[in-house]
């Protein structure tokens, strides 16, 4: 059987825990991707403590740019929750080129890393979770109050900053080979810098030219629209392996975290997604929201995705722990 092109068979045993031929040496990050990382992490943060500076000092948000800011986090988080994680990392479904590529476009403007760094460090995360191996474990340290909190720190952002990356060759061999995926990837750094000026460029037009307009929507639909995604996603890696139910049996920790449902677009109805990682459904009980999976839905009804991999009833329900 011809293997899918996103898939390859040494990324299928990467993901389930296969060392194949051993591990890879790790890629070096460079100077400026490093320095980079710092500014997306660090400007951010100083832009929501400006924000509510701003706030206190008695300026209300607008509604332009709250509806910017809305806007900007749901196409670039669906970008990597839908195109990122359940498309690029588990071949959740197959979709058209000009999908795929816009898919990876709006998931590179979420500003959490270039595509292809991205995927291989979730299957990384996969092939080893909650293990020696694991990029982002909250369990690294060990079970103690005081290794779980240094853990949880770990996992939710303390990674991020080791200059030895995950290599792509042993993880997203299959993306190296996509020369669009490579041009993506290639064009983070634009893709970055369009993720900030786009909003500013429409806050500017939407109110007639004026510099208020333009800084204003730079700053909640750029910077704070980012430090919250930022850390919506991050706490899909260190809150849910730690808190919250284990509905079905996994060999690691992951837990679902209801309250973070609506604002992880579904990521984090993550016991259920360790389950079965390929499934383009996370929240698989009744209830549970999930914008990412009603993504995929609508655009298998207009024919733009196919083979999609809807839960498996009798799969969860082997693994389903009893009450």
């Amino acid at each position: 059987m011809k293997p899918e092109p996103h898939r390859p068979p040494d990324v299928a045993s990467a993901i389930a825990g296969d060392q194949g031929d051993g591990p890879q040496p790790p890629d070096r990050r460079p100077n400026w991707a490093q320095a980079t990382l710092w500014a997306f992490i660090v400007v951010p943060f100083l832009a929501v403590i400006a924000g509510a500076s701003y706030a206190a000092d008695g300026h209300e948000i607008s509604l332009l740019d709250a509806v910017l800011a809305v806007g900007s986090f749901a196409i670039t988080g669906h970008g990597v929750t839908v195109g990122f994680h359940r498309h690029l990392t588990h071949g959740a479904f197959k979709t058209r080129r000009w999908v795929r590529i816009g898919l990876a476009v709006a998931g590179s403007m979420a500003a959490q890393g270039s595509v292809i760094h991205w995927v291989a460090d979730h299957r990384k995360h996969h092939a080893f979770s909650d293990r020696d191996g694991d990029p982002h474990s909250p369990w690294r340290f060990g079970t103690s109050p005081r290794a779980l909190a240094k853990g949880l720190c770990w996992a939710h952002l303390g990674w991020l900053f080791v200059r030895d990356e995950t290599s792509t060759r042993r993880y997203a061999p299959d993306l190296l080979a996509d020369p669009d995926m490579v041009r993506v990837d290639n064009a983070f750094p634009w893709l970055m810098a369009v993720s900030l000026l786009a909003p500013a460029a429409l806050g500017w037009a939407l109110t007639g030219g004026t510099v208020h307009g333009a800084a204003t929507a730079f700053l909640w639909a750029g910077l704070v629209r980012i430090f919250v995604l930022h850390h919506v996603t991050f706490s899909v890696n260190s809150i849910c392996h730690v808190l919250g139910p284990r509905p079905f049996a996994t060999r690691d920790r992951s837990t679902n975290v209801w309250p973070l449902a609506v604002l992880s677009m579904g990521e984090s109805w993550h016991n259920a997604h360790h389950t079965d990682p390929t499934c383009a459904r996370h929240g698989v009980d009744p209830g549970q929201l999930d914008s990412s999976a009603a993504l995929i839905h609508g655009l298998e009804r207009i024919g733009l995705a196919w083979n999609v991999r809807w839960p498996d009833q009798d799969r969860l329900a082997a693994r389903r722990r009893t009450p």
